[in-house]
Order: C-alpha cells, then sequence, then structure tokens
C-alpha cells in the first residue's frame, strides 16, 4: 500500500462514514460509497496526499460519488430507519420527543434535491464554511449559499417555525 494511505483511512474512516451515511440516509449505500471512493484514492493517493487538504478532496469525492447519476436509482427510495443515524449522535432530551423530531426532519431532509441534501449536511454535519462547501460540492460561495437559502425554505415550509439548532440536531 501506498505510503500514508493506511494512516489516513485509519484516522478518517469513521469520519468518512459518518458523513456518508448523513448524506444518504441509508448506512449501507453510505458504506458502499465510502469503499468505492477509497479503492479509487488508494490507486491515486501519491498524488492525493500531496494536496494541501486531501481530507477535502476525499470528501469531495464522496460528495460527488453520492451525486453520481450511477447512485440515482438506489438513493430514489430513501427509507429513513430509526437507527441510521441515531448511533451517531445521544438524544438530550427526553428521547420520545427527539426520537419524533429527528425522524420527522430525516424525512424532510431526505425528501430535498440532493444538492441542497449535501450542503445542509456540509453546513450543519460538518461545519464548514461557504467557501469550503463550494469546493467540496464544486460551485462558488454564491451558489452554496443559494443551495443552503431553498433547503431551509422547502424545510421551514414544512413546519411553522423551524430554528436552525434543529437542523443539526437531527444530523447528530
Amino acid at each position: 500500500m501506498p505510503d500514508g494511505f493506511d494512516e489516513f483511512v485509519t484516522g478518517r474512516l469513521d469520519r468518512l462514514l459518518r458523513y456518508a451515511t448523513a448524506l444518504t440516509c441509508d448506512p449501507h449505500l453510505a458504506q458502499d460509497i465510502v469503499q468505492e471512493v477509497l479503492l479509487r484514492v488508494q490507486r491515486r493517493w501519491a498524488k492525493i496526499a500531496s494536496l494541501a487538504a486531501p481530507d477535502l478532496y476525499v470528501r469531495r469525492m464522496v460528495t460527488n460519488e453520492y451525486l453520481s447519476w450511477r447512485r440515482r436509482r438506489a438513493t430514489r427510495d430513501v427509507s429513513v430507519e430509526h437507527g441510521a443515524l441515531d448511533e451517531i449522535g445521544q438524544p438530550v432530551r427526553d428521547p420520545a420527543i427527539s426520537y419524533a423530531e429527528r425522524d420527522a426532519m430525516r424525512a424532510r431532509i431526505a425528501v430535498l434535491p440532493r444538492k441542497q441534501r449535501a450542503a445542509i449536511v456540509l453546513r450543519y454535519y460538518e461545519d464548514l464554511t461557504d467557501a469550503e462547501i463550494g469546493e467540496v460540492l464544486g460551485c462558488a460561495p454564491g451558489t452554496v449559499r443559494s443551495h443552503l437559502s431553498r433547503a431551509l425554505s422547502t424545510l421551514r415550509a414544512a413546519v411553522d417555525h423551524l430554528p436552525e439548532w434543529t437542523v443539526k440536531e437531527a444530523l447528530s
């Protein structure tokens, strides 16, 4: 294996899997996406390792794989499972209320267009800036703000009042 690749994967696999799971709302599809990306990364590790931010590059590869046409059919029917993202974060309030709110939010997020969903996950789950999200999605920061604005408008239309912390809590 190329130098440093094992350490890269060891240090970042869990985070990549959580990110892909948040994007896809399907842990099995997330594993497939991350595995496919890591196989490509391994073949090109010397070049990727020399980049200023290999983490960001690999995250962009995961995002592109998720957004690719090859995965459209697999992600059309998104089923939100109770345990899919609950393993990632712990509820802080009454569990019954938290589960109901998180499931409802995940269901709303799951029907967003994929670039909007990716922008929401990158902002509220990965805590990236507009410029960093734009780099991952391959678009300008203004386009990122547009995706976020449209996504939040769609989410707010589904409920009377949707504070931003609810989005972050649903993804945690």
